[in-house]
This record gives C-alpha cells, structure tokens and sequence, in this order.
C-alpha cells in the first residue's frame, strides 16, 4: 500500500511498504553528491522522498523482503550500451523489478546500435559515481539519455537507489519521466519469465 502526505511541510514524505520518507531536502548526507546536485538544481528536493536503509538490504530482492515490498514497487536501474561506428552510445534504462529491460530489441533500438549489452558492475560504479546497489536515474552523467518504461512512469509511487547504498528514494513515478535527459519509453521492459 503506499500512502503520499502532501501538504504545507509534508511534501516528499511517502511510506511505501515498512520504509517511511522525509523530503530529500532534511537528509542530503543520505544522497550521492551528483543525486543531490540534480535534485537541487531541478528544484525536486522537497519532491523526492529519502529513507534510511539497512546497506546489507540494497539489493532489489532484498529491499523488497526485508521492507514488505511489491516488485512493482520498486524500479532497477540498468546501464546499458552499444557501439555504432565505432562510437560508443550509453543510456540508463529505468524499470520496474517485476520486469526486465528489453535489452536485445527496444533499448538496441532506441540507441540505434546493432548490439547492446549491460555495463560490467565496475564499470557502471566507476561512470556513475555511485554505490552498486544505489545506482539511480537521477544525478548521471547529463549525455546519458535516461530512458523510463512507461510502467514505471505510470506508478503513483516508485523506489529507486539514492547513489549510495544505506538509502532509498521514493517518488512518482512520472517524476522520472521529466528529469533532464529523460524519456517515457513504452514497451521498454518485458514482464520476467
């Protein structure tokens, strides 16, 4: 179930399953600096809930069993790329857990490469800047387009990393769909076998 206050103070304050929110504005120390730096200049830092989390729990599954979760609650995000003449073309794809990101037809597709794959874990921490398991939408690198499934965009609440991994963000999830860089892809994801 997730419950969204709103209200004069109570902006950016979610629960969502066993996780509880503040406005991302009274816990930065709970953020990656490019997460913060992003949320900041797009004026989302009352928007964007953060919450506390065990790092041990980071991980997808994890979260989701420790904290009393639904998988369509909560949204991956992968770092997927290609090559097209010899240039190398690099996109964060946002979906839901209950899915998989449609790598080998539509991400392939939109970044028009003839074959696409997902980074190695050092290489997606390295260009990043953040922690495996916390790697999020919001505060990569700006030529990155961030690539959001529709049914992630469609959710009233989402979880996503927060660039580190001791903390979760929760938002809406068509907030993702207007960060910089950002476009709601429909049919990006495949519902997992």
């Amino acid at each position: 179930m997730i419950h969204s206050t709103t209200g004069a103070g109570a902006v950016g304050v979610f629960t969502l399953g066993g996780l509880t929110t503040v406005p991302a504005s009274a816990r930065p120390d709970l953020l990656a600096p490019s997460v913060w730096q992003t949320l900041v200049t797009a004026g989302l830092t009352d928007a964007v809930g953060v919450v506390e989390i065990d790092p041990a729990a980071s991980d997808t599954a994890a979260t989701q069993e420790v904290y009393g979760l639904e998988a369509e609650s909560l949204a991956n995000c992968v770092i997927v790329s290609g090559k097209r003449e010899g240039v190398e073309r690099v996109a964060a794809c946002v979906v839901l857990a209950s899915t998989r990101a449609d790598v080998n037809n539509a991400v392939r597709k939109r970044l028009d490469v003839r074959k696409s794959s997902f980074h190695s874990m050092e290489r997606a921490v390295t260009e990043t800047g953040m922690e495996y398991g916390g790697i999020t939408p919001i505060g990569l690198p700006p030529e990155w387009p961030v690539l959001v499934d529709s049914r992630v965009a469609a959710r009233p609440a989402v979880i996503v990393g927060s660039g580190i991994r001791s903390s979760k963000l929760i938002l809406p999830g068509g907030l993702l769909g207007r960060l910089p860089g950002a476009e709601i892809v429909e049919g990006l994801a495949i519902d997992r076998a």
